[in-house]
């Protein structure tokens, strides 16, 4: 480069802007010239020293956005004054969107944008141009930032971001009453023309509301919306940019508007006058029936209550209100009957709970209707004329005595004849009967007053035609006993008097006290005294301390005596007060006691006087001693006696318990009845009568036993055998001890063979009884006796 040649950057800026519906752009140029002023000072030793200064201001480029022509928009020109034309320069584009959004001609340093720019996108995007040697890349020049802003145009309409919206509103409210505001929103510069200056207006909801074009505030434009008449509207609001002009975007949204209630509906009955019915059977606290005032208000403000204002039924008849279905529900206070009176009427209101002052102008908010109720008749159990009854009864009396009268009548029209009976469950033990048509009550038996001194039963009326007989009436009845004097008089406990050897005459040695089963009238006073038998005893008397008790009292001179007598039985007389008096006589027993000389008992047994006073220990020793060499000399006797098993007591060589007859003829076998005589063997105690005991002697002579004759030969054994025991059970010459009696027969008809040794050992036998050994222990000696021989045998040989 020359010496002193200066960079001159020239920045042409060419904007195209795009007419109204048209396509064709039309170029603007900006040109922005950069230039380095040369200055030549004079330094040392003649040098001239050259710095180089900007001459030049710019920073930004401006592009249309949303171009959509043909060709790339040329956003500007970059030209270096070093660039004398021949293309040895070389310029360079960097930064955001460098070389994808904007491409510069390294030639001629034109930029174009090759996209479709939208500022909503990106509002500005930030460069940097450099001039360099094309051939060594050297940089001719220090690099240049600079920006390019697009350029708004009014390509985005109004929004509105959070609709649709909802939005209530009280029914009757004044007229501007602000509802609620909405707010749109537009994408476009507001800071560059009309594009994002928004105008609001209503297209749908007039003439009950209006907005206001700049806030965007809906109000109210109409009075006295009624909710009743209508509560919901829908109202459509549009935004439109440009201020509104012509040619302006614009977006709508949908609002909805609830009116909320307000209590401006007072209660109304929908008709005047209401008929119920009541049955004279219903019990109080039933429901008789519902009425219902309409109020269109909602929620607490359509709450109703109900009350009873005046008529002939406010003391009968009473009124609620379901909270749920706000419904005046009449109920039964008082039982009603058909008999004495049949219709009532009541005059009920119906009022709001919760009033809005605003309108209470607007007339009272109550109602009222009248309410005709009719009593209707029906069957009705018969009614007791007393809701109990109290009876009394002597005791002991008859049975068919009166006891008392139950009555009750039929409250119905018709006055149906009643039936009376007794709840069995009451009368178990069936002491009491009644009259079915007279109601009358009479007992069955004598009553005892000291067994039960009250019954308790209850009497069922029912009507003798009933339609329904569950319809049934129920009294209790209590029945005294009345006590008369049937019970003598008792000691109160079981006494036992004593009284000392050394007793004094008139010394009191025991209080008595009576009870009377009866009633106070019939028992105390009691009197006491000896019985007419012994009015004169001689050791005690009685007598009465007229309070019921009585005091026993010593009679004898000089004391009394244990060896002699130490038991008295004292019989006494008591009587009570009853008319006419009972009296009864009970028996005191007395024992002689030793005591003391204070008086105090020491003992009551009988003591012999054998035994002198003050025995040395010396001679009690001897004594027990002496006691004990007897008693062992008698154990020592009963043993050598068990030893030698010889009885204690010494009788005749012959013994009933012996009494054992032995045969010693085996016979025959079962079929030989001709070997022995078979009376012998029915007969064992002989033919000359029994034989008699001989262990004691008797005390009468007993006649033969009846029974004891020869039974047949054909008499079978087991009959015998029972018949023998049965004699020996029940005779009263048998001993009182176990007695055995051994009957040899065999009996007759026996399939078995004979088991006789005898006849095994005097035969030549060829049986083998070696299989004995595998039948155990328990047939052991018998394998012993048979196999033991054979084995000698065996031996011998």
């Amino acid at each position: 480069m020359r010496e002193g040649l200066g960079l001159l950057v020239f920045l042409l800026c060419l904007s195209v802007v795009i007419c109204s519906h048209a396509s064709v752009p039309v170029e603007r140029t900006h040109l922005r010239q950069l230039s380095h002023h040369r200055h030549r000072e004079k330094g040392k030793e003649g040098q001239v020293l050259h710095r180089s200064k900007r001459g030049w201001v710019w920073n930004q480029f401006f592009v249309i956005e949303e171009y959509t022509g043909p060709d790339p928009v040329l956003v500007g020109r970059l030209h270096s004054d070093v660039d004398s034309g021949e293309g040895k320069i070389k310029y360079i584009l960097s930064g955001e969107g460098a070389g994808t959004i904007f491409v510069i001609d390294d030639k001629t340093g034109n930029i174009h944008a090759t996209k479709t720019l939208d500022r909503e996108e990106r509002a500005q995007y930030t460069l940097t141009a450099q001039a360099v040697a094309r051939d060594t890349n050297k940089p001719l020049e220090p690099p240049s930032e600079f920006i390019v802003k697009v350029q708004d145009i009014n390509d985005n309409p109004p929004e509105f971001l959070h609709g649709p919206y909802h939005a209530m509103v009280s029914e009757m409210s004044n007229v501007g009453t602000s509802v609620m505001q909405v707010t749109a929103s537009d994408a476009d510069d507001p800071t560059y023309g009309n594009s994002a200056r928004l105008v609001y207006s209503i297209l749908e909801g007039q003439p009950y509301f209006s907005v206001e074009p700049h806030t965007g505030i809906i109000r109210t434009a109409l009075p006295n919306m009624d909710r009743e008449a209508k509560e919901e509207y829908n109202v459509v609001i549009q935004a439109k940019d440009m201020g509104g002009h012509m040619g302006g975007l614009s977006g709508t949204t949908k609002v909805t508007i609830t009116l909320t209630d307000v209590n401006d509906n007072p209660p109304k009955f929908p008709q005047s006058v209401y008929a119920m019915s009541v049955s004279e059977a219903s019990v109080p606290g039933e429901e008789v029936g519902r009425i219902k005032a309409k109020d269109p208000d909602m929620g607490e403000n359509g709450l109703i209550s109900y009350r009873v204002l005046e008529g002939d039924g406010a003391e009968v008849f009473e009124v609620t209100t379901d909270s749920q279905t706000q419904e005046g529900v009449l109920k039964l206070k008082k039982h009603v009957d058909f008999e004495t009176k049949r219709a009532y009427s009541l005059k009920v209101e119906a009022s709001n709970l919760i009033l809005d002052p605003r309108f209470l102008s607007w007339g009272p908010f109550k109602d009222t209707a009248m309410v005709k109720i009719t009593v209707e008749d029906a069957d009705e159990p018969p009614l007791f004329t007393s809701l109990g009854y109290i009876f009394e009864v002597q005791e002991n009396s008859p049975a068919n005595t009166v006891v008392g009268r139950v009555h009750a009548k039929d409250t119905d029209a018709a006055n149906s004849p009643i039936r009376y009976t007794i709840d069995q469950h009451t009368n178990l033990d069936r002491l009491f009967k009644i009259n079915l048509n007279e109601g009358i009550i009479q007992t069955t038996k004598p009553l005892d007053r000291e067994a039960m001194a009250w019954h308790n039963i209850s009497i069922i009326a029912s009507e003798a035609r009933a339609v329904d007989p569950r319809q049934e009436a129920k009294v209790h009845v209590a029945i005294k006993v009345l006590d008369i004097n049937d019970n003598p008089p008792e000691f109160a406990a079981q006494y036992e008097a004593f009284v000392c050897e050394n007793a004094k005459y008139g010394k009191l040695i025991h209080t008595i006290s009576a009870m009377d089963k009866d009633e106070t009238a019939n028992g105390p006073r009691f009197l006491f005294e000896l019985a007419q038998e012994v009015a004169n005893n001689p050791n005690f008397t009685v007598r009465d301390n007229r309070d019921s008790t009585a005091g026993i009292y010593v009679r004898r001179e000089g004391g009394f005596s244990r060896q002699k007598q130490d038991l008295y039985l004292l019989p006494i007389e008591i009587n009570d007060n009853g008319s006419p008096p009972l009296s009864s006589t009970n028996t005191l027993t007395i024992r002689v006691c030793g005591c003391d000389s204070e008086g105090t008992l020491q003992s009551c047994n009988v003591e012999p006087y054998i035994l002198p006073a003050g025995l040395s220990t010396g001679a009690l020793i001897a004594i027990l001693a002496c006691i004990v060499i007897l008693l062992l000399i008698v154990v020592l006797f009963v043993a050598l006696r068990r030893q030698k098993k010889e009885p204690l007591i010494v009788f005749e060589e012959e013994d009933v318990r012996e009494n054992i007859i032995t045969y010693d003829d085996e016979g025959g076998g079962e079929e030989d009845t001709e070997a022995f005589d078979i009376a012998t063997l029915q007969n064992p105690d002989g033919a000359n009568g029994f034989l008699p005991r001989k262990d004691i002697k008797p005390e009468q002579q007993y006649p033969a036993r009846p029974g004891l004759r020869p039974a047949p030969n054909s008499v079978d054994v087991d009959d015998f055998i029972k018949t023998r025991i049965s004699e020996a059970d029940y005779d009263p010459t048998a001993p009182p001890y176990d007695s055995i009696q051994i009957y040899g027969y065999e009996g007759r008809g026996s399939i078995a063979g004979s088991l006789s040794s005898l006849e095994s050992a005097t035969t030549d036998s060829d049986l083998d009884y070696d299989y004995l050994q595998s039948w155990g222990p328990r047939f052991k000696k018998l394998a012993d006796l048979y196999g033991s021989k054979d084995t000698a045998d065996n031996d011998d040989s």
